[in-house]
């Protein structure tokens, strides 16, 4: 297993730690679990970087790696959810675009095509990590007029998943032959 899977895996395992911190009683474990998250997401560059810079580009991290992601993001989706921080609809608008644009990859690799991505992935990615770290502190907490930040937080992760699913779809919409 090659330097940058190795840390893939790393990550991986990181979710449940990073779960089980953040349903716990701990003091501070909601500042615990932002520290493992951070670390987390960290380890996505460094692991990409890694697999890149020394030719560590696997199957296995092809695979691991994206599922790695997800499976972070989606831990923090679920628990804001069960804690009242996250409306359910807004965390299963996140979770189908992430499923949808997955599913389109898919049909594209079995179409010799590969979907890269695009500055809006990028730009959702940045802004759900952004989001996701204010929304583990008490920073999320304070209001700005009648909302407070946790919901503008709701709001700009949902805005740009959309925003991104749809320009996938849009993009390579020749890849699903809708005729």
């Amino acid at each position: 297993m090659t330097t940058a899977s190795k840390i893939t895996v790393l990550r991986v395992l990181m979710v449940p730690v990073f779960m089980i911190v953040l349903l716990s009683d701990l003091p501070y474990a909601n500042y615990i679990a932002l520290a493992i998250f951070i670390i987390a997401s960290v380890t996505d560059f460094v692991d990409g970087y890694i697999a890149r810079h020394y030719d560590q580009i696997t199957d296995f991290g092809k695979f691991i790696d994206p599922l790695a992601d997800k499976l972070l993001v989606f831990a923090a989706l679920l628990i804001f959810v069960q804690s009242g921080l996250m409306p359910a609809w807004a965390a299963m608008v996140i979770l189908t675009r992430e499923f949808a644009v997955t599913g389109l990859r898919l049909v594209a690799v079995g179409k010799n095509r590969v979907i890269a991505a695009g500055l809006s992935g990028k730009v959702k990615t940045f802004s759900s990590m952004v989001c996701i770290c204010i929304m583990l502190t008490d920073v999320g907490l304070i209001a700005i007029g009648p909302i407070d930040l946790n919901w503008i937080c709701v709001a700009v992760m949902v805005v740009t998943t959309v925003w991104s699913g749809v320009e996938y779809f849009i993009k390579n919409n020749d890849v699903l032959d809708l005729g």
